[in-house]
């Protein structure tokens, strides 16, 4: 495989472009293609998501175009996973939920629920970004599920820190032509964007519910990462304006929370920057250069486009979604297995996820239709929508007055920290809880600040994946997040 991938920062009539190095094709490169297209000559719609009357009109009425789901929740319980070990205490559900039965659109989804009084727990959704990306291969498998995959790609070991310790979680593949998730119409991959996401993934959220009444009155959380920086807060917002228009709770949103999320583009990129400069990966020199000349906002000059590519050349190359990490030198598939779960996350894991979930077996325990199956979308081609900036949403959600989390792991240079903090700092909130540390065990977990409204909170050591590579504190973080407090103010005995 290339060692050398385009990571490409580039607004919307903004004329410089960072190439850094990468090993493959991620969530990243994904983003990448979406923020390069601002600048092409038939760039992505923006809007304001609050303006778009056509959303609400659109999902509310698809929403309630209900089939009988009776039998179907049965059907999808899954027997047992290849390779999965001994002693699964859990049920896990998987299948579609179709969200447009004139165009056969059909979204896939993975469900656990919590070993341990599953019925009082409530309900969380995980959302990966790209935008493109599968939350099955990345959310579920090498993040916050109850299974890691092995490095023989045919067997399963369990994730002592898994999100279903607190919660039911519900990975979904979004939108159709990711991972298992599909269209019959053809047309639908070229027409995919911001809009349509969130229409799809409400429609499909009204649909499961009925498939798993249950549900239908738990405590409801979104979460995410990365590109769900959009998605997260938008469907979130489409919530909220359908329980408003039908004047009832249909969905019983109580709160969003967003890992290393791309929330917008100006302060984003400008993060970007300062991070490499004050993590020691480019010059003084560049980012003078960078700082003087590039404003983020606008035409950037013949200079900025010369400092940004020469800071591409002074990086090298190195894993950007956790700066310290090794990278994956050898993608073969290797007898034995790991076996466990640890901070020395295994940088060969996309590998053993696309040869576990192309096998056949895999694929029918999880009653997928047979699919050529990977973790970012080969299919869409085109992004028709995307705000420049998420912020109006944010401050939409703050004022709604739900529960509202942002946080950042700490080695990540894709979506930096610098980046979460400057597009924070821009809605001027007050400060409610100052900055302080935070305890996981032992050990300092990272950094906290409450404002009114709006938590942020750093995870120390976690690259772009934060589950991933400091699985143990992500669990702290989520049990903090539904039980409605501050991360822990003290280390644990």
């Amino acid at each position: 495989m290339k060692k050398v991938f385009l990571y490409a920062c580039l607004l919307l009539n903004l004329s410089f472009l960072v190439i850094f190095p990468y090993s493959k094709a991620t969530q990243a490169d994904k983003l990448d293609e979406l923020i390069l297209s601002r600048s092409s000559h038939n760039p992505p719609k923006t809007f304001t998501w609050e303006a778009e009357d056509a959303l609400q009109t659109q999902s509310s009425s698809s929403a309630y175009d209900v089939p009988p789901q009776e039998g179907k929740r049965l059907a999808d319980k899954i027997v047992t996973l290849p390779g999965q070990p001994y002693g699964v205490n859990f049920d896990q559900y998987s299948g579609y939920v179709t969200v447009d039965h004139e165009a056969g659109r059909e979204l896939f989804y993975y469900f656990v629920e919590s070993p341990y009084k599953s019925s009082t727990k409530p309900l969380i959704l995980w959302l990966n970004g790209g935008p493109g990306c599968s939350s099955l291969g990345y959310g579920a498998f090498e993040e916050l599920g109850p299974f890691r995959i092995n490095s023989d790609g045919k067997t399963l070991y369990r994730n002592p820190y898994a999100w279903n310790e607190v919660a039911n979680i519900l990975f979904l593949e979004s939108p159709a032509g990711v991972g298992f998730s599909y269209s019959n119409t053809t047309s639908d991959y070229d027409n995919s964007g911001d809009k349509t996401t969130a229409k799809d993934a409400y429609v499909f959220l009204i649909n499961w519910l009925e498939r798993f009444p249950q549900y239908k009155t738990r405590d409801f959380y979104i979460t995410g990462e990365s590109y769900a920086g959009h998605y997260v807060p938008q469907l979130a917002s489409t919530i909220l304006q359908n329980n408003k228009l039908y004047n009832q709770i249909i969905i019983n949103l109580k709160g969003i929370s967003i890992g290393n999320a791309w929330i917008d583009d100006a302060t984003s990129l400008k993060g970007i920057f300062d991070y490499l400069w004050t993590h020691a990966l480019i010059s003084d020199q560049t980012h003078e250069l960078i700082d003087k000349y590039c404003d983020f906002t606008s035409n950037g000059s013949a200079i900025c486009t010369n400092a940004a590519i020469r800071a591409s050349n002074e990086t090298g190359n190195i894993d950007f979604y956790n700066i310290y990490a090794p990278q994956c030198h050898n993608s073969s598939l290797k007898n034995g297995s790991t076996g466990y779960v640890s901070n020395k996350f295994d940088p060969c894991s996309d590998h053993y996820g696309i040869a576990y979930f192309n096998r056949p077996e895999v694929q029918k325990a999880l009653h997928a239709k047979p699919t050529n199956w990977s973790h970012c979308s080969r299919v869409i081609r085109t992004w028709k929508d995307s705000p420049v900036t998420i912020l109006p949403t944010i401050k939409y959600l703050i004022d709604s007055g739900i529960k509202l989390w942002i946080y950042s792991g700490d080695t990540d240079s894709v979506v930096p920290v610098t980046s979460s903090r400057y597009s924070i700092n821009s809605l001027k909130l007050p400060i409610n809880s100052a900055w302080r540390p935070w305890y996981s065990g032992k050990e300092i977990g990272g950094y906290v600040v409450g404002y009114k409204g709006l938590t942020f909170v750093t995870v120390r050591g976690a690259g772009h994946l934060v589950p991933s590579w400091q699985p143990e504190r992500a669990l702290t973080l989520i049990s903090s997040f539904v039980y409605g407090i501050l991360p822990p103010v003290s280390p644990s005995n």
